[in-house]
């Protein structure tokens, strides 16, 4: 059988698919065989024969490109087998999904349609499986590395992705800020992409000379069966705090969902590529989860901490610089000790930088190569300074998360005596149960707090507020910063940044939290652009001259 070749999404010049990257050649993959491989009911209609092929796979009809699979999968309001016919129109020459999808696809396409369905009772279980299937199972053909936890997976994965190319690697980056191939920005969504769209980028990744990749790994991914089908060569683990409670029923149930990475299912183990578990583990066990976690891979797991000197690597005290920047002699698990350099503050970075230092060795990257790598890191949105000549120290950071924000302001908190200012909001149709413990985090550490929107998505801006502003009022007084300020609602951010950047005076900080590197806030179902770094640039160049400080 003879290879498709299609032009690369974006190749020329035009813009790219929704659906993602895809290589430019695949062999063909007859349906009979994939059918057998996940155990799957082979339906023939039309001319469609036991060697009908398929060259590609998604799950969206709009994105179908001649020669794919279609996924129809049921939903929670819509059963994908609706848009199956607007998929075989667009080129589709099979169909994966369940009994009901089945029957709904039987009855609705037009009499002497070709098209091969191939029926699964758990078509999500499968596709993952399916798709590696498709696309040549590239995770086989490169080092496939998966970051997961609550905080850190961003900062951790630009880390490791600078300490592999520092040792040569041509590196792979899949991650919530961007997905970049040898350094190189590609277009992307979702922070770990959905099966198909995920074989294919591996597949164009290996297609492009790519040796490892690094990958963020998302709870909902793991849930979701996203990465069933990707082999995993390292697994590591970075945090667990509350995030995701709108998705996730318990913390428990959100830990099981991360462990994934680390230990099976048992009861999924009979599925084709149904297990996501890395061949190694490195665990970061600065908190109880990631201790658990160690416990459940036993004596396999990689420790890693910046607390606990019986882990394998060991970072011992920070030394802060005038920069933000923090040196720190790590124990190596052969007793050796390396002096490494973190170029962003707060001991959280330490942990993510060693975090990345392990699983860099784990890679056979040297650590002298590793540690020149993480030097030279810079993560986008995450404590981010804005400078502009100014006397106080405006910083930009992603903290969406209560534990995350204690964690940016404990550490800003540390970089000097000034009055501290954050701007603070929450995000719409997500966890409503972290909305007050934001507030209260921005309180407890805040002289200034001004509440504000963030991405209200459908929600009412004015509600998210409230919660907010609650758990910041809730905050007695003895437990606030001395001399702070009250707590101010601005719903409008950028003039809430202003109020802020207007209120520093020298020596003072101002946090923008919550948005980091995004450039878009998403209010009534429209996406508009805003980029936090940029507004924080521009309210700074039009701030007031102050003979003695700004003015609350």
């Amino acid at each position: 059988m003879s290879e498709r070749s299609t032009s690369r999404p974006g190749g020329d010049g035009g813009p790219p698919p929704t659906g993602g990257l895809r290589p430019t050649s695949v062999a063909p993959s007859a349906v009979a065989t994939i059918a057998t491989a996940v155990s799957a009911r082979l339906d023939l209609l039309g001319g469609a024969t036991v060697d009908t092929t398929v060259t590609g796979a998604t799950l969206r009809a709009q994105d179908v490109v001649a020669g794919d699979l279609f996924a129809a999968l049921p939903g929670a309001r819509v059963h994908g087998a609706q848009f199956a016919v607007d998929a075989v129109d667009a080129g589709a020459t099979a169909v994966l999904t369940d009994p009901a999808g089945a029957a709904l696809l039987q009855s609705s396409v037009p009499p002497g349609t070709s098209v091969a369905v191939l029926v699964h009772p758990d078509p999500r279980a499968v596709l993952g499986a399916v798709c590696a299937r498709v696309y040549g199972d590239p995770s086989r053909r490169l080092r496939l590395i998966g970051i997961t936890g609550t905080s850190g997976k961003t900062t951790t994965s630009y880390m490791l992705e600078s300490a592999l190319m520092a040792a040569g690697h041509t590196v792979g980056l899949i991650g919530t800020v961007e997905t970049r191939i040898g350094g190189v920005r590609q277009p992307s969504s979702l922070t770990t992409p959905e099966a198909p769209a995920l074989q294919a980028l591996l597949a164009t990744m290996v297609e492009q000379g790519v040796d490892t990749v690094v990958m963020e790994v998302s709870s909902h991914a793991l849930a979701l069966g996203r990465v069933r089908g990707a082999r995993f060569a390292i697994g590591a683990f970075t945090n667990l705090s509350q995030d995701h409670l709108d998705f996730h029923p318990t913390m428990l149930d959100y830990f099981e969902a991360k462990s994934r990475l680390f230990v099976p299912v048992p009861s999924e183990l009979t599925l084709p590529g149904s297990s996501e578990q890395a061949a190694r583990a490195v665990v970061c066990v600065d908190d109880e989860w990631g201790t658990r976690l160690a416990g459940m891979v036993g004596d396999d797991a990689v420790t890693v901490s910046t607390q606990n000197s019986a882990a394998a690597w060991f970072a011992g005290p920070s030394e802060l610089a005038a920069d933000g920047s923090q040196t720190v002699s790590v124990r190596t698990p052969s007793g050796t000790d390396h002096t490494l350099r973190v170029p962003l503050p707060g001991r959280y970075n330490v942990a993510n930088a060693v975090v990345a230092l392990a699983v860099a060795d784990a890679a056979g990257v040297g650590v002298d190569d590793a540690t020149r790598g993480i030097a030279d890191v810079r993560v986008p949105g995450r404590v981010e300074l804005v400078e502009r000549g100014q006397d106080f120290l405006a910083v930009v950071d992603y903290a969406h998360k209560p534990a995350a924000l204690d964690a940016v302001i404990a550490t800003l908190r540390g970089q000097g005596d000034g009055r501290l200012a954050v701007v603070v909001g929450a995000g719409g149709n997500r966890d409503v149960g972290k909305r007050p413990l934001m507030g209260a985090a921005a309180a407890r550490g805040a002289h200034l707090v001004v509440v504000t929107d963030d991405n209200p998505r459908d929600e009412d801006p004015a509600l998210i507020r409230a919660a907010v502003r609650a758990g910041a009022d809730g905050v007695a007084a003895d437990e606030r910063p001395a001399g702070a300020d009250d707590v101010v609602e601005i719903g409008d951010r950028e003039k809430a940044i202003r109020h802020a950047i207007t209120w520093a005076r020298t020596g003072d900080i101002v946090l923008v939290a919550g948005k980091g590197h995004e450039t878009g806030q998403e209010v009534a179902g429209v996406k508009t652009p805003f980029d936090d770094r940029l507004v924080v640039a521009q309210a700074i160049d039009d701030r007031p001259t102050h003979d003695e400080g700004g003015t609350a």
